[in-house]
């Protein structure tokens, strides 16, 4: 087995596996597709395994280029982060940053401060990556990331920007078509918009609650934190949000404010090895100063 494979060669497999044929891949990477074709003989032969079986609609991937595919798309990720640091050795603040957020802070609270972001660094390209689920920083799934949890790892620069205050919300629509519940125990009598999968993140804050929480409590259930949202806004029922996002919105209502009052801790983290970025540092303290505001 040739253990000093090209590059280009893994890039030609990834693109086959993600489009099924040769032709998708040679569009998709503005090749052709003999080259495309050519790059996976030669990977094929230098690893010795057959990774395609070849058919009248396309190509059909073996067991062992699904065993291969997570390895390949790591490389691209991290040869994707070689040209990004590369690019941002210069002096000038240019070049792309990854930035990982939650749902609600991703599409909520984000957008107005890259706006900002935007006006101070007219040549930054932006990559914002929204999910609940956190990116890994050590394997440069994102350059900069904001969490609602103290990062733990190593290697890793942390700012905690504060914490941000949740509570129970309905709509005034839902609320004079039920009575407003007065106690804990009322809660049983409405509908309560909340989580599906009980996940390790929202284990640690449900534990908190002065009465057990699981999805069974839930009579309309979403993971999508902004679905949750969206239901509370049209008026399903009463739900959890932070108390930030409605308190400029009159036809939101605090539910039992004081019973059911908890909080998240907002922290801004990125791996140590891009604090000699200047394009990094830039922003990393650009959203440090702004999204401290957001915070108490």
């Amino acid at each position: 087995m040739d253990e000093s494979i090209n590059w280009t060669l893994y890039h030609s497999f990834l693109a086959v596996m993600e489009h099924g044929s040769l032709s998708g891949a040679a569009r998709a990477t503005g090749s052709t597709q003999p080259t495309i074709g050519r790059h996976i003989s030669e990977l094929e032969k230098a690893l010795d395994v057959s990774l395609f079986v070849r058919t009248q609609t396309g190509f059909v991937a073996t067991d062992i280029a699904h065993e291969l595919l997570p390895q390949a798309q790591q490389m691209a990720s991290m040869a994707a982060s070689i040209i990004r640091l590369a690019q941002r050795a210069g002096d000038a603040i240019s070049g792309t940053v990854r930035i990982s957020a939650s749902e609600v802070v991703g599409v909520e609270i984000l957008p107005a401060v890259l706006a900002k972001l935007r006006q101070a660094y007219p040549q930054l390209v932006v990559e914002l990556v929204i999910s609940d689920a956190p990116h890994d920083l050590l394997y440069r799934e994102a350059d900069i990331a904001l969490r609602m949890f103290r990062p733990t790892q190593q290697a890793l620069i942390t700012r905690r920007l504060g914490q941000l205050e949740l509570g129970f919300f309905a709509h005034r629509r839902y609320l004079e078509q039920h009575p407003e519940p007065q106690t804990i125990a009322d809660l049983s009598q409405h509908t309560l918009i909340g989580f599906d999968t009980l996940s390790d993140y929202i284990r640690n804050r449900v534990d908190k609650m002065p009465f057990k929480i699981d999805r069974h409590v839930f009579q309309y259930r979403s993971d999508n934190s902004l679905a949750q949202l969206a239901m509370l806004r049209a008026g399903v029922g009463i739900g959890a949000c932070q108390a930030a996002l409605v308190a400029d919105d009159p036809d939101i209502i605090s539910v039992l404010p004081g019973q059911l009052d908890l909080s998240l801790e907002m922290w801004l983290t990125m791996h140590e090895d891009l604090k000699r970025s200047r394009v990094c540092k830039a922003v990393f303290d650009f959203l440090g100063a702004e999204l401290v505001n957001q915070a108490q």
